[in-house]
């Protein structure tokens, strides 16, 4: 109705018309200051490809001898055709997702890479269209947002070099001019990758845990493309990403949890609260290793089957050291809700008032309130902390070349020396009458490489290759690396065990020789 002046106030604004505003250019400068970490970024292009149905995801770092060139993300999802991949391209552009969707905002994929890369291309096909690409970059959007198409013959070809993961469809984001990868010095790219990949690791198996314990794979590898045979070169790195469960305990630190809760929220429902109390001391990577104790106490909450937020009690209380082992799984609506909200970088919830007054009211199917689960929890940790334990000896932590569900056994068994560059696992040339030797400056156990087919069955190994061995030469050599003056008996120790590791080798030779006559 028209708007007629008076004193009445006015519920809702009256308007008389409206025009069409279409985004300045300088919009795109927004895309590249949203605040997303390097693994966040790299977990919501993951997102977009789980949508897309793949179960078969790799997280792609190309190096060459002085730096590091590009990052790739690829994918044995559905795959788009060259619409598709219009709509993907186009900033501010909403689809429409499913209630099972992980994807909300439809800004992830241009916002999150253009946080971080200076360009960014998606390549990709489905079962019935070619291999097609476009491109984004910085500059392009200032100019209109213009959207680059990638010559068909170089999507093809990348396509065809990815045919282990991509048979029929899916999909490639290449990440270029990647600024924190700009800022590496030369000679300090496997220093920067060791680290940014452990965090990735560790982010991707805590936040898609779910995921990947329902039979998704998921792969860091890196490639030296200066060296090798192929189109990608030679294969440097290799970790399958294995799932961080944060409330994967195998006792539960106190008898009867977990224990499901029910919190009466006003304008959502019955929330269910499921509780959980770790072990005291425990040394499992999914609570011991995502993070500092007092961070990953709290709510975790998970959208879809996808954590959100790991930890943090979202204003219920303060984080204190006697909730270390307290940890409660809340599973959010699928539909947005204004108790409940999700940030664009899904990494943590916001809670209105009505949420923390229904959590304190909550219950459990006997009765038992939320309160008595934070008192359980707290005196589970005095308990704990009265009990003495062996104290084992601090190791180097082993590094490249060893396999990631080993690296991890050892970090959940052993504490690690502060301070000291992992032990890398190297196949190098050495001569016939050794099996392994020292690089005690690089921090390096160098194996044979002429053996190396009679570890791998006479096939080319990965870089995470002889799995058993490596372990077991990890046990003995460990303690020969961070010394001051080399001993005379520790390098008699290191001569004989050559010489048996040899014979072992002989001993091995003549089994598959004799197993092919």
């Amino acid at each position: 109705m028209p708007y007629e002046p008076g004193t009445v106030w006015q519920y809702e604004v009256p308007t008389t018309g409206s025009t069409h505003l279409p985004p300045d250019a300088g919009y795109g400068k927004a895309l590249t200051n949203q605040g997303y970490g390097f693994e966040v970024a790299v977990a919501d292009l993951i997102d977009n490809s789980i949508d897309a149905g793949a179960d078969k995801i790799i997280v792609h770092f190309l190096r060459d001898a002085k730096r590091i060139l590009t990052l790739l993300v690829i994918d044995n999802g559905s795959g788009m055709d060259e619409a598709g991949l219009d709509g993907a391209m186009t900033v501010g552009r909403r689809r429409n997702y499913g209630d099972s969707a992980l994807g909300m905002y439809g800004t992830g994929l241009k916002a999150a890479s253009l946080s971080h890369a200076g360009s960014l291309t998606v390549v990709s096909r489905n079962k019935r269209s070619r291999a097609s690409g476009r491109r984004l970059t910085a500059e392009g959007i200032e100019d209109s947002f213009r959207c680059d198409t990638v010559d068909p013959r170089y999507a093809q070809e990348l396509v065809d070099r990815y045919d282990g993961v991509i048979e029929w469809h899916g999909t490639i984001v290449r990440w270029d001019q990647v600024r924190v990868f700009e800022t590496v010095t030369t000679g300090q790219s496997d220093h920067f990758l060791s680290k940014a990949i452990a965090r990735l690791e560790t982010h991707l198996g805590l936040y898609l845990h779910r995921f990947l314990q329902g039979g998704l794979k998921l792969d860091i590898a890196v490639w030296d493309v200066s060296s090798g045979e192929g189109l990608l070169g030679e294969e440097v790195d290799h970790i399958a990403v294995e799932a961080l469960d944060p409330f994967g305990y195998k006792v539960p630190g106190k008898a009867g949890y977990p224990r499901l809760f029910t919190a009466p929220v006003e304008g959502l429902g019955d929330v269910q609260l499921a509780a959980h109390i770790w072990p005291a001391k425990s040394n499992q990577a999914g609570f011991r290793h995502i993070g500092s104790l007092a961070e990953r106490q709290g709510f975790y909450f998970y959208r879809n089957g996808r954590l959100v937020q790991a930890g943090g009690w979202n204003g219920l209380r303060n984080p204190e050291g006697h909730l270390n082992l307290a940890r409660v799984a809340v599973d959010l609506p699928a539909h947005e809700s204004t108790v409940l909200s999700l940030d664009v970088k899904k990494e943590n919830v916001t809670v209105t008032p009505a949420f923390t007054l229904g959590v304190e009211e909550a219950i459990d199917a006997l009765g038992q309130t939320f309160q008595r689960y934070i008192s359980d929890a707290e005196n589970t940790y005095r308990e704990g902390t009265k009990r003495t334990e062996i104290i084992r000896r601090s190791v180097t932590p082993p590094g490249k070349g060893m396999d990631p569900k080993i690296k991890r056994a050892i970090k959940e068994e052993l504490p690690e020396k502060p301070g000291e560059d992992p032990i890398d696992f190297v196949w190098a040339p050495l001569p016939r009458g050794k099996f392994f030797d020292l690089d005690r400056e690089s921090n390096a156990v160098l194996l044979n490489k002429a053996f190396r087919s009679d570890f791998n069955d006479g096939r080319r190994g990965g870089s995470n290759d002889a799995p058993v061995t490596k372990a077991l030469l990890y046990l003995l050599l460990e303690d020969c690396f961070g010394l001051g003056r080399w001993e005379r008996g520790r390098q008699d120790r290191v001569d004989y065990w050559n010489t048996i590791l040899l014979a072992s080798v002989g001993a091995q030779q003549d089994r598959r020789a004799q197993s092919a006559d």
